[in-house]
């Protein structure tokens, strides 16, 4: 059976595409290239499905959610507090796992960030 080798691209659809790809760029620090290629570091991605009915994602209406590694949680956390962004204030430790915080896009879309174990 071929399988798939990871992935390879997240599409956002947004009522102002190239502010929303600069806030990506000027709060994450995520700088795809002009075609949007981004080459990331190595390392873990999860693929996880949740039920219909589940709040972790934020709004309802969201159906799916962005997860980005980082080293420093609280680092990055403080970085877009700073920056004016909507930080959701408590985090989550998962033993073995790793450290969990959220924050929302100015579109609304929430966004895990992941500093794993």
């Amino acid at each position: 059976m071929e399988r798939v080798l990871g992935i390879g691209g997240c599409f956002l659809r947004a009522a102002d595409p190239a502010a929303l790809g600069a806030w990506y760029r000027d709060h994450l620090g995520l700088d795809a290239d002009d075609h949007g290629l981004w080459q990331q570091e190595v390392g873990p991605t999860v693929f996880a499905t949740f039920p219909a009915d589940t709040d972790y994602f934020g709004a309802g209406t969201q159906r799916t959610m962005l997860n980005f590694r980082v080293r420093d949680l609280d680092a990055m956390l403080a970085q877009l507090r700073d920056r004016g962004a909507e930080v959701v204030p408590e985090t989550q430790d998962m033993d073995g796992v790793g450290r969990f915080g959220w924050v929302t896009d100015p579109e609304g879309n929430r966004i895990e960030l992941w500093q794993p174990a």
